[in-house]
Order: C-alpha cells, then structure tokens, then sequence
C-alpha cells in the first residue's frame, strides 16, 4: 500500500472546512485504511485527519496507546472517528503538540483536560465516549483540522514555539 502525500505548512489546503461523512462504504472503508497506513508509516504518528491528505471530510484516526506520555492514563486504543463533535469538557491542560503536517515545529497548546465526545465509527454506528489527558488532546488536535486549523493557530505567544527535534529513521 502506498502512502498518501501529507500537506504541509503553509499549504492553503490544510484551511478548508471539512464536510460531514454521509456513506460509510467499500471506498470510505479502503480511504481509512490507507489514511492509518499512512499514519502508522510517519514520524511519531498518533493521530491524522482526512484534511492532511486533501481529502476533505471529517475523518480522524487517533491511537495514542503506544505513545508514552505522562498524561496518557486513559486511552481506547485505535479510534476511527467521522463527524467528531465534543458534547461535553472540563479542565485545562498545556501540552507540547507536533503535528505532520508542520513536521519542523512543536508548540505549547492549550487544551481541554476531559472531553465527551460523540462520533460515528468505521460502519456509521454513533458512539459516545469520555477521555482525558493525552488522547483527549490528539482527539481535539485532529478535530481542529476538520475545521481548518493547525497547533500554530492556539499557540500563545511566538515563545511557546519550538524547533522540532530530527525524528529517528
């Protein structure tokens, strides 16, 4: 399987709205997963979103259960999420977020600490789930995406951005 080409900052692209998905089909099913191939065959990847790859439709994937990070407490494994909405939060948390499609920066975000979120999965199936910490910050990272923004636009001040270190090959 080949990978899909990331978009890049400061590709205009990544700034388009996303549409909800409708069809939960054969094609939809064979875009997701060359989208987690395409995130499980990059740099430090635990999340993506349609958008990265110019597919513009409210898509992510997240799995956060392999990164170790000190807030990463609760985790529900590999997530295939359309139509993502937060329906509920609490709590404040500051994280270093990277992100592929800006693979020479990280930034300090801040995020909510909990999330509820409500979503359809893989077969359009609705589904309602809390987390917290790490994953809900990937969550609310690639969610941000869905709607045309990038890390770069939450952070702070130029001081809470950082050159990224080399990734290992």
């Amino acid at each position: 399987m080949e990978k899909f080409q990331i978009l890049t900052y400061p590709d205009e692209r990544l700034k388009k709205i996303s549409q909800p998905v409708l069809q939960f089909d054969r094609e939809f099913k064979d875009f997701v997963d060359r989208l987690l191939y395409t995130m499980r065959n990059s740099p430090a990847g635990v999340g993506i979103a349609a958008p990265q790859v110019n597919r513009h439709i409210q898509t992510i994937i997240v799995d956060a259960s392999q990164y170790k990070h000190k807030h990463n407490k609760l985790n529900h494994g590999l997530m295939v999420l359309s139509n993502p909405r937060i329906i509920a939060h609490d709590g404040e948390i500051i994280i270093r977020e990277g992100c592929l499609s800006v693979p020479d920066f990280t930034g300090n975000v801040k995020r909510h600490y909990w999330i509820k979120v409500e979503a359809e999965d893989i077969n359009g199936n609705t589904i309602t789930f809390d987390t917290e910490g790490f994953e809900a910050v990937v969550i609310q990272h690639e969610m941000d995406h869905l709607i045309g923004k990038l890390f770069l636009d939450r952070i702070a001040s130029p001081k809470d951005l950082f050159r990224r270190k080399v990734y290992k090959k």
